[in-house]
C-alpha cells in the first residue's frame, strides 16, 4: 500500500535520474510508437488510486516531461506548476491520457448510479454533470480529453488527500478507542455488583500490566538508533556512523528515508511495549504508536516538508542537541486519546444513530405488515373469484343434465341431482355431475295421472 509520500517520491525519483533524453533529428528518424501497457497495481489508499497511478506512469514515458521534472522544484510540483508542461508531451501519450480520463469518468458515473440505486432512487433521471462536481481530481465539464487543468487538479487533489491521510488515521483510531470504552461500560451495566467489581479489578490489572515495560527510547535519538545498529544490524554501538546507518536502512537505495523505511526503525521499540500474545496489548494501539513515532521524526528531521528524509537532513539531525540528549518519550497510555466530553458526544452520536436505525427498522416492519395484509386481501379475492367461477360451472353443468333428463321425462331424478349439485357448490366442493341421462321410465308410467302430477310439481320446484 502506498504511503502519503509515495506520490512525491515517484516525482523525486524521476528528477534524480542521471540519464537524460538523447537529442534526435525527428525530420530523419520516425520515432517508434510503443504499445503502452497499464502498470502493475499499487494502492495509494485513494479512491482514484488507479487513475492517479496510470497517469503518472504514462507521463513518465514522455522524455520531455521527464526532463522538465528534473529541473522543477518540489514546491512547484505541489503547486501544480508542472501541469503546464502537458502541452508538450508526445501525441500518443496524450491519446492514452484521454482514454484514461474517459475510463475514470465512466467509473465515477457507475458509482453515482450504484449509490442512487442503493438509496432507493432506482429509475430516476441522474444529472451526472452536477454529481461529478464532488470529484475534484478531474475537470468534469470536459469528460473526453485530458487537459492541463486535469493534471493540475490531479496533482493538487492527490497532495491534499495524501497529506490528510495521517489525520484521518488518527480520527479512525480515536473512534476505535471510544467505541471500545463505550462497549466496556455498556457491558458493566449488565452485570451485578459483584461481577462488576471483579471486571473493574481485572481491567485495572491488565492496564497496570501493559504499562509495566522497559524504557522507550526517544524516536530518532542517538540511543534509539544505536539500539537498532546493535540489535538489528549486529554492529558495535561504539562504531555508530550516521551515514553508514542511513545507507543500511535505505532499503530501496534511492537516497531517501520514506515513511515505511522510517517506521521499520521503530520496530524494536514497539516490541518492548506490545506483544500479540498478551491480552493487555492491543495491536491497533501499536500501529497508532508507530504512526506517532514516524510523525515526530518527520517533524524534527524533514526540513523541506516533502515527507521524505534525505541523507543531508538525516546527518544534520544527528548533530543537534535533541539527538544526543533527548527528552523522554510518552507512550499512548500516558497521553489520553480522548476526553470524557468527547466520549460523551460520541455516545450521543451512537444513540442517535441507533435511534435512526430503529426508526428505519420500524418503518420496514410496517411496510412488511402492509404488504402481508395486501397479499391476504389478494388471496381472499382470488378465492372468491374461484368460488364464483366454480358455482357458475356447477349451474351450467346441472342445467345441462336437467335438460337432458327432462327431455326423457325423468324430472324426479333431475330434482335430486339439482339439489345435490347445489349442496356441493355451497360446501365449496368440486362440482362433478354426470351428464349421462338415465333411461326413461316405461311409457305406461308416463301416461298415468300420478306421474303427470308429480312431474308438474317437479317443474315448479325447479
Amino acid at each position: 500500500m502506498w504511503r502519503p509520500s509515495h506520490f512525491f517520491f515517484i516525482l523525486c525519483l524521476w528528477a534524480c535520474l542521471d540519464a537524460l533524453p538523447v537529442a534526435v533529428d525527428k525530420t530523419k528518424v520516425s520515432p517508434p510508437v510503443a504499445e503502452l501497457e497499464p502498470p502493475k497495481s499499487v494502492d495509494t489508499g485513494l479512491h482514484y488510486d488507479r487513475y492517479l497511478r496510470e497517469v503518472i506512469d504514462f507521463l513518465e514515458k514522455d522524455p520531455h516531461f521527464r526532463e522538465k521534472l528534473h529541473n522543477t522544484d518540489m514546491e512547484d510540483i505541489k503547486l501544480g506548476k508542472l501541469a503546464t508542461e502537458l502541452d508538450f508531451v508526445s501525441h500518443h501519450v496524450r491519446t492514452k491520457l484521454d482514454e484514461l480520463k474517459r475510463q475514470e469518468v465512466n467509473r465515477l458515473r457507475t458509482l453515482i448510479k450504484v449509490k442512487q440505486d442503493m438509496n432507493g432512487e432506482k429509475g430516476m433521471t441522474v444529472d451526472h454533470q452536477a454529481l461529478l462536481k464532488q470529484f475534484e481530481h478531474l475537470n468534469h465539464m470536459n469528460p473526453h480529453t485530458f487537459e492541463v487543468e486535469d493534471l493540475d487538479r490531479l496533482i493538487k487533489s492527490a497532495t491534499n488527500d495524501l497529506e490528510n491521510f495521517d489525520k484521518e488515521r488518527h480520527e479512525d483510531f480515536k473512534r476505535y478507542e471510544m467505541a471500545k470504552e463505550h462497549d466496556r461500560r455498556k457491558h458493566l451495566k449488565t452485570l451485578d455488583e459483584d461481577a462488576r467489581k471483579k471486571e473493574e479489578e481485572h481491567f485495572e490489572e491488565i492496564k497496570k500490566k501493559h504499562a509495566d515495560h522497559p524504557k522507550i527510547n526517544h524516536p530518532g535519538s542517538q540511543d534509539q538508533l544505536k539500539e537498532v545498529w546493535e540489535e538489528a544490524d549486529g554492529l558495535d554501538p561504539n562504531d555508530f556512523d550516521p551515514k553508514t546507518f542511513f545507507n543500511l536502512h535505505d532499503t530501496n537505495g534511492d537516497g531517501y528515508f520514506d515513511e515505511q523505511e522510517l517506521e521499520a526503525l521503530f520496530t524494536k521499540e514497539l516490541e518492548k511495549v506490545y506483544d500479540p500474545t498478551h491480552e493487555e496489548d492491543d495491536m491497533m494501539e501499536m500501529e497508532e504508536e508507530r504512526l506517532r513515532m514516524r510523525e515526530h521524526v518527520m517533524n524534527e528531521v524533514d526540513t523541506n516538508r516533502d515527507r521524505l528524509v534525505s541523507l543531508d537532513e538525516f546527518i544534520m539531525a544527528t548533530n543537534r542537541k535533541e539527538f544526543l540528549e533527548p527528552d523522554g518519550w510518552e507512550t499512548l497510555e500516558q497521553n489520553p486519546i480522548y476526553t470524557e466530553e468527547e466520549l460523551r458526544e460520541f455516545e450521543e452520536h451512537l444513540a442517535r444513530e441507533e435511534q435512526d436505525l430503529n426508526l428505519r427498522t420500524n418503518d420496514l416492519m410496517k411496510q412488511r405488515e402492509e404488504l402481508e395484509r395486501q397479499q391476504e386481501q389478494l388471496n381472499a379475492q382470488k378465492m372468491e373469484l374461484q368460488r364464483v367461477g366454480d358455482s357458475q360451472r356447477c349451474n351450467s353443468a346441472f342445467l345441462y343434465t336437467f335438460s337432458m333428463q327432462r327431455a326423457n321425462g325423468c324430472a324426479f331424478i333431475c330434482v335430486f341431482n339439482l339439489m345435490g349439485a347445489k349442496l356441493n357448490c355451497l360446501n365449496a366442493k368440486p362440482c362433478v355431475l354426470s351428464v349421462s341421462p338415465l333411461p326413461p321410465p316405461p311409457l305406461r308410467w308416463r301416461t298415468t295421472p300420478t306421474f303427470l302430477a308429480f312431474f308438474c310439481v317437479c317443474e315448479l320446484i325447479i
